[in-house]
C-alpha cells in the first residue's frame, strides 16, 4: 500500500464555515442554476476549492476523512443557498467513501493521478447486469445520475445478479466515463439544476474488484477498512440526501423570514406582518420541525460514528433505528416548508419569487427513494414488534 499523501485537512468549523459563506454567491445564482439545468463548472470549482469532495475521501488519496457528520453540516448550509448545487455536493462527495470500501487498486486507477475526479451514480437496478469469468457485463440505461457532467472518474451504477450460489444480490459497479454516453432528459418540477442525466451503456465489462454488494455490512465487507468506512454505506447515504432536505427547509425559513419582515397586511388590521399571530405561528411550528429533524439526522450519525471510530461495526437495532427514522425527514421538512409558503399568499407564487422554487426542490427531494418514510415505517413497526426482517432488506443482513 502505498503510503497517504499528506494532507492539510481544515477543522470542522473552519469547512462548515466556508459552507455558510458561500449561501448569499450560491442563492444569487440558484435561478441561474435551475434554468441551465445543472450546476455550472465554477461552482463546483469552488466546491473543490473549499474541500468539500474531500471530507469522506480516504487521506491514502489526499482526502480529509472526516466524520460524516462534518459532510452533513455542510449540506445544511449548502441547501439555504441553492439546493441543486448542494444536491451535487451530496453525490459527488458521497462516492469517495464507496471507494473506501473497495480494493485500494480502485482508488489508485481513479485518484492515482488526479484525485479530484469525481464520480456521480445511479443505483436503481434500471439495466442488465451480466455473470461473466472475471467480472460482469452492463447494458441498459440508468436513469437520474446528477452531477454526471462534472463526473471525470465515471459512476457507480447499480444492479441485481445472481451469486455463485444462485442468490440474487444487489451490487454496485464502478464504470468508467468513457464506457457510457450521458443523455439529457433531466426536465423536471424541482431540482432541475442538479443535472441528473440518463447514463447509456453498452456492453461494458466491469471486473470482479470494481464492484461490491452494496447493502453487505459484516465482518467479511467491513472488517478490513479504516474506521470511517465501518459505518454502513446505506446510513451515510441516506443521511446526507437527509441533511439536503433540512438544508432547503432552512433555506425557506431564511426566504420567509425575508419576505415577511418588511410586509404590511393590507386587508387585516393587524398591520404588519411580523405581528400577525397566524405567521408567527406557523413559522414557529416549521422551524421546530426541521430543528427536530436536524438533532436526529446528526444524534444518530453520532452515535453510529461512536462505533465505527472505535473500530466497531455498528449493532443492527441501531442501524435499523438509524436507517428508518432519517426516511421521516423529507416528509417532516417539506410539511414545515409548505406551511410557511401558504402564509406567503398571492405573493409567493410568482417566478420571480425564490420562496417557490426553494418549495419545488424541496418537493423533488422529499420524493427521493431514501425518504420513504411509508414503506420505512411498515419494517421498523414490524421489527419493534418482534417480527424477522423480510428476505430483501437494506441492513446487510441475510433474513
Amino acid at each position: 500500500m502505498n503510503a497517504a499523501v499528506e494532507t492539510l485537512i481544515p477543522s470542522e468549523e473552519e469547512i462548515v464555515a466556508r459552507a455558510e459563506a458561500l449561501i448569499p454567491w450560491l442563492r444569487e445564482r440558484a435561478d441561474a442554476c435551475e434554468k441551465a439545468r445543472m450546476v455550472s463548472p465554477e461552482t463546483i470549482q469552488k466546491f473543490q476549492e473549499a474541500g468539500f469532495f474531500k471530507i469522506l475521501q480516504p487521506k491514502r488519496w489526499g482526502g480529509y476523512e472526516m466524520h460524516p457528520n462534518v459532510l452533513n453540516k455542510v449540506l445544511m448550509e449548502l441547501a439555504r443557498g441553492c439546493p441543486s448545487s448542494a444536491w451535487n455536493v451530496m453525490v459527488l462527495g458521497v462516492h469517495p467513501f464507496e471507494v473506501g470500501l473497495l480494493p485500494s487498486q480502485c482508488g489508485d486507477e481513479l485518484w492515482g493521478e488526479d484525485n479530484s475526479r469525481l464520480v456521480s451514480s445511479s443505483y436503481a437496478p434500471f439495466g442488465t447486469v451480466t455473470r461473466v469469468e472475471g467480472g460482469y457485463v452492463l447494458n441498459g440505461e440508468w436513469l437520474t445520475s446528477s452531477g454526471c457532467d462534472h463526473a471525470a472518474g465515471g459512476a457507480f451504477l447499480g444492479g441485481r445478479v445472481a451469486n455463485a450460489a444462485g442468490e440474487i444480490e444487489f451490487r454496485s459497479f464502478w464504470v468508467q466515463r468513457a464506457d457510457f454516453e450521458i443523455i439529457d432528459d433531466w426536465f423536471v418540477v424541482g431540482l432541475a439544476g442538479t443535472g441528473s442525466k440518463k447514463l447509456s451503456v453498452k456492453e461494458v465489462f466491469v471486473p470482479d474488484y470494481r464492484s461490491h454488494v452494496i447493502g453487505a455490512y459484516d465482518d467479511d465487507s467491513h472488517g478490513h477498512v479504516n474506521n470511517l468506512y465501518k459505518m454502513p454505506f446505506f446510513y451515510v447515504f441516506y443521511a446526507a440526501v437527509s441533511s439536503v432536505i433540512i438544508g432547503m427547509a432552512r433555506g425557506m425559513v431564511d426566504l420567509y423570514i425575508e419576505h415577511m419582515v418588511p410586509r404590511q397586511n393590507i386587508n387585516q388590521a393587524v398591520g404588519a406582518a411580523v405581528q400577525d399571530p397566524f405567521i408567527k405561528a406557523k413559522l414557529g411550528e416549521a422551524y421546530a420541525k426541521i430543528l427536530a429533524s436536524t438533532s436526529r439526522v446528526l444524534q444518530n450519525t453520532e452515535e453510529a460514528w461512536s462505533y465505527a471510530s472505535r473500530g466497531k461495526l455498528v449493532p443492527l437495532d441501531i442501524r435499523i433505528r438509524h436507517f428508518a427514522t432519517n426516511q421521516f425527514t423529507g416528509g417532516e421538512c417539506f410539511d414545515a416548508g409548505h406551511m410557511i409558503f401558504k402564509k406567503t399568499s398571492t405573493r409567493g407564487v410568482w417566478l420571480n419569487c425564490p420562496l417557490q422554487r426553494q418549495l419545488r426542490d424541496l418537493l423533488v427531494g422529499a420524493n427521493h427513494i431514501t425518504q420513504n418514510q411509508d414503506n420505512i415505517g411498515d419494517l421498523l413497526g414490524s421489527h419493534l414488534l418482534g417480527n424477522p426482517l423480510p428476505k430483501v432488506n437494506p441492513f446487510g443482513v441475510k433474513a
